[in-house]
């Protein structure tokens, strides 16, 4: 896995994550909610995911994706969307066209977009530590074996492998809230620590690989 950065005018910080090959990247960044910047100098929440998610579209059109690429040339004027579908997943609209997956979390103060750059799904959760107090009903969240790898990878710390289970089932469920998984598709996850928090992001394929 490989992830780069690369920062905007602004100052925000974009990362591509990498998955398998011929899938991906993501692009993802994060910004202070606006309940977390100064009264009258913030955004609403809906202002932060479209800057977000604007700013990662600028991303990988510089790809030069034949994917998306199209959309660029046909749609230069037509205005970014976010729109909410079914279940309340988020949608991406280009101009009329439906664009890229998009997935969203909000912790630590931040707002967290992600951006996938190939046709999958995915699904991106952040979770703190802080959230899985001594008393967290841990057993009856986690099954043991799982509990027990988390605790490993978080070396020893209850609270730490909570938080990266957590943001792994939140990310794999937004990743199949449309597309539930099957026998022909592909799920793949990566969890990247984010200072006191774990960032998961989910991948699900909607075609096998072998038929592209």
């Amino acid at each position: 896995m490989r992830v780069d950065m690369e920062k905007d005018c602004q100052g925000l910080t974009v990362h591509a994550v990498s998955f398998v090959h011929g899938r991906g990247p993501v692009f993802y960044a994060s910004m202070a909610s606006a309940n977390e910047t100064l009264k009258g100098c913030g955004t609403n929440g809906a202002g932060d995911k479209h800057r977000l998610v604007s700013m990662l579209w600028d991303h990988l059109v510089a790809m030069e994706s034949p994917l998306w690429k199209c959309y660029q040339s046909s749609n230069r004027a037509a205005p970014i969307q976010v729109v909410r579908g079914l279940l309340g997943r988020p949608h991406l609209l280009l101009g009329e066209d439906l664009g890229p997956a998009i997935s969203f979390s909000e912790s630590g103060g931040k707002v967290w977009a992600a951006l996938c750059g190939d046709a999958s799904d995915i699904g991106m959760d952040v979770a703190e530590p802080d959230a899985f107090r001594r008393e967290y009903p841990f057993h009856r969240v986690f099954h043991s074996q799982e509990l027990q790898h988390a605790l490993r990878l978080a070396g020893g710390d209850l609270e730490k492998a909570s938080a990266l289970l957590w943001s792994i089932k939140e990310a794999v469920v937004k990743a199949l809230v449309r597309l539930p998984i099957a026998a022909d598709r592909f799920l793949w996850v990566r969890s990247l620590p984010q200072r006191k928090m774990w960032l998961s992001i989910a991948l699900l394929n909607r075609r096998p690989i072998g038929h592209e």
